[in-house]
């Protein structure tokens, strides 16, 4: 029997839960009547509030004032109250400046540059051979040896909050980068060479760029150079069929590729707040049409891009009308099948404690877990866990309430604020100042493809899993039952990736102390994004890799590192392996066609809704 090909079932507010309309100037002002409720007063009152922090929200790109001013205020009182700090940072002052003088004295027949010190791995900034030059590259240092200095003054002050800490020097490197050397036509060799080889030209070109990109940013469109692949014709373009759509998911099963498949379907749950097609990109790097090569069926979840009309969808109902509808579609179309179910980023997060309820209901429902750059402990969830307090979750809710979801420009902007030398600030000295574009990429116009968040499910995240992490902590509850992810028992593939921003490596490891199960833990070489899309032809990937039994000792990070097998090449490889070997006999391949169906499908892959902006 096949699953309905479509659901009508948008949640409505309960009357406790609608948002209060936002009133009128005569009502915020009126003064409160005897006989008036409280409640009626409470929630005007609340409105206001709320309506003030909403358009104070868009002059601060969704920043709490109150949060950095809190974390600010705290840094300069502990700060002032250590004598012995301050001294100490005078003395290195002092010890910067006499070594950095001292460097400007020749004494070998050549410069040798960063003597006193050099940029960090991870910095690209300063990568160009031009910043050796020696006047270029003492102005190099001299800025390193400045950034040094100021993150030193947020680093071990007695009784200062960590937190607090993290948000001061976080803050303060954002300032400190829009004044790099880098930046200026006048301090960069780059720039300074590409001047002389085309007379001046670069800036013309620049001009050009930028005038495009304002154009772009007025019309509410993609930026020209994003503008490169299009969904359907030059990315996801893996052949498929919509089998299944509710009013939040397209699920699509992609077309088999060899004679036979494995028995067991493989779901992908890909994050909300992504576009899917990242792991289906050009045929060259498309995980699903790897996976589809190599002997599997599979099925594709594609969010739909919320509209405010989606401003009460919860992320329950995110498990219910997702991951759960999907694994029932799936079961309806492959009866008896257990499933390989799969999980990037906060789609791994949902799997998860989808996972877990199916494991105290339908135990033999899922094959195996895979989660892809996923957590599920986050009290060490990188730098996005540096503005998720009280404060700013509340500042984002009341900017969330009057316009009913995130919109794609503050989800962008929240991402580029984590990497502004490489999301913001090199692509402006490149764009605009060198006067070129950079060479199109299917993983950068994904990346632009941004999406929309709806209110209340932003909300029950950001509250329930960054700030009270009530996943890894028991309290977490579906259908008033709480989800343990001690209940996760079957086989379990969990990658993290070594430059991880968004779900540091050690925070998605922390899956090996919360599961009751075996568990191959693969950490590879890139970051959150480039980390997972790796094919394997392509060079310059490794990864290591580790798999711990049930009842083995837990082993920490640090020991793990040092035990795993290092390997080149694509951690894919080791994904289909692991697969095939918790996958039955192979047998002949299923096609998702209307006649096996005994309905029609619902139209070709990518489907609709990826197309929505």
């Amino acid at each position: 029997m096949s699953p309905p090909a479509s659901v009508s079932r948008i949640p409505e507010a309960s009357n406790s839960d609608q948002v209060p309309a936002e009133p009128s100037i005569s009502e915020g002002m009126a003064p409160v009547l005897p006989y008036a409720s409280a409640s009626a007063s409470d929630a005007a009152v609340d409105a206001i509030d709320r309506s003030v922090h909403a358009a104070l929200a868009r002059f601060t790109g969704g920043v709490s004032p109150a949060a950095l001013a809190m974390a600010f205020a705290d840094w300069q009182l502990h700060l002032l109250a250590s004598p012995g700090k301050r001294a100490g940072l005078v003395g290195q002052a002092i010890q910067n400046t006499f070594q950095f003088f001292d460097s400007m004295v020749p004494r070998q027949a050549t410069f040798q540059p960063w003597s006193v010190i050099r940029p960090p791995d991870n910095d690209r900034r300063f990568s160009s051979s031009d910043w050796e030059l020696p006047s270029f590259n003492l102005l190099a240092q001299a800025f390193l040896l400045t950034e040094h200095w100021w993150h030193s003054t947020t680093t071990g002050i007695h009784g200062l909050a960590h937190s607090n800490a993290a948000i001061a020097d976080f803050a303060l490197r954002q300032c400190l980068d829009t004044v790099a050397p880098t930046n200026f036509a006048i301090s960069n060799p780059e720039v300074l060479r590409k001047i002389m080889e085309t007379g001046g030209g670069n800036f013309v070109y620049g001009l050009h760029n930028w005038f495009e990109d304002w154009q772009a940013v007025l019309s509410g469109a993609m930026l020209r150079s994003d503008q490169k692949f299009v969904v359907g014709k030059d990315v996801a373009v893996t052949p498929g069929k919509v089998v299944y759509r509710n009013e939040l998911i397209e699920l699509i099963q992609y077309s088999p590729m060899t004679p036979t498949v494995r028995p067991e379907p493989v779901l992908i749950v890909p994050a909300w707040i992504m576009k899917y097609y990242i792991l289906d990109l050009s045929a060259r790097n498309s995980l699903v049409r790897f996976l589809v090569e190599n002997g599997f069926t599979v099925f594709m979840i594609s969010w739909k891009n919320p509209t405010p009309e989606y401003r009460n969808f919860s992320l329950e109902d995110y498990r219910e009308l997702g991951v759960d509808a999907a694994i029932t579609a799936i079961n309806s179309l492959r009866p008896g099948r257990a499933i390989h179910a799969a999980g990037y980023c906060l789609g791994g997060t949902l799997l998860s404690i989808a996972a877990a309820r199916l494991a105290q209901e339908r135990p033999d429902c899922l094959r195996t877990v895979t989660l892809l750059a996923a957590q599920t402990d986050f009290t060490e969830a990188g730098d996005l866990t540096l503005f998720i307090n009280e404060s700013q979750v509340s500042f984002l809710e009341d900017m969330m309430w009057r316009q009913g979801l995130l919109g794609t420009a503050q989800m962008a902007g929240a991402f580029q604020m984590l990497r502004t030398n490489d999301l913001l600030w090199s692509r402006i000295v490149r764009d605009y100042l060198i006067g070129e574009r950079a060479a199109p990429s299917e993983l950068m116009s994904w990346n632009a493809d941004a999406t929309r968040m709806p209110y209340q499910m932003h909300s029950d995240y950001l509250r329930r899993l960054f700030l009270n992490n009530d996943l890894a902590e028991g309290r977490y509850q579906v259908n008033g039952r709480p989800v343990a992810l001690s209940d996760l028992h079957m086989p379990m593939f969990v990658v993290g990736t070594l430059r991880d921003h968004v779900a540091p490596w050690r925070s998605t490891y922390k899956i090996n102390f919360l599961a009751d199960a075996d568990i191959t833990y693969v950490l590879t070489s890139g970051g959150h994004n480039a980390g997972i899309v790796a094919p394997p032809g392509e060079e310059g990937h490794s990864y290591q890799v580790l798999t711990k039994k049930t009842h083995d000792p837990y082993l920490g990070p640090d020991e793990w590192i040092k035990r795993a097998l290092s390997h080149e090449g694509s951690w894919w490889t080791e994904w289909t392996r692991f697969l095939g070997a918790h996958s039955g006999q192979p047998v002949p391949a299923f096609s998702a066609t209307a006649a096996e169906q005994k309905s029609e499908p619902l139209g070709d892959a990518p489907g609709s809704y990826v197309l929505e902006q």
